[in-house]
């Protein structure tokens, strides 16, 4: 891992892996609010029965959230995962009503704020994974 992703890989493994970890005993309630939305982006999740999509979602960040963390997983691997990560959030914050500005497409509403804000997620990992698939010498100016 190169030093310069330690701050990132840090900064979301330990923000993700918390909210996995958060996420372990959730109230069927709030599962099935989460299984909600997210059925909105892949509708498949509707399928699932409310307490298995909760675990799911909590071992899904838990082990992402410890990908990021781990020295040895290969900051491509990690960045192709948190940007599939943050893709899905990005999905459903756009397929959720009531997310985006009246009138806008992808200006945040009041209440879409706080999963727009997860946009981050995709540059990060798009960070990791460029950086982790480029060359480590410079192609053009020796």
């Amino acid at each position: 891992m190169k030093l310069s992703h330690v701050p990132l890989r840090l900064a979301t493994g330990a923000f993700i892996l918390n909210s996995g970890l958060n996420k372990r005993n959730l109230p069927p309630e709030a599962a099935a609010g989460l299984q909600g939305m997210a059925a909105n982006a892949v509708p498949q999740a509707a399928d699932m029965d409310p307490e298995s999509f909760g675990k799911a979602l909590s071992k899904g960040e838990i082990a992402l959230g410890a990908a990021l963390l781990a020295p040895f997983v290969p900051s491509a691997i990690a960045g192709a995962a948190l940007t599939a990560f943050g893709g899905g959030m990005i999905k459903m914050y756009l397929k959720t009503p009531g997310m985006t500005a009246e009138g806008s497409s992808f200006r945040p509403s009041q209440d879409g704020t706080a999963i727009a804000k997860d946009i981050w997620l995709v540059g990060a990992g798009l960070s990791l994974l460029i950086s982790g698939l480029t060359p480590k010498k410079p192609i053009i100016g020796k």
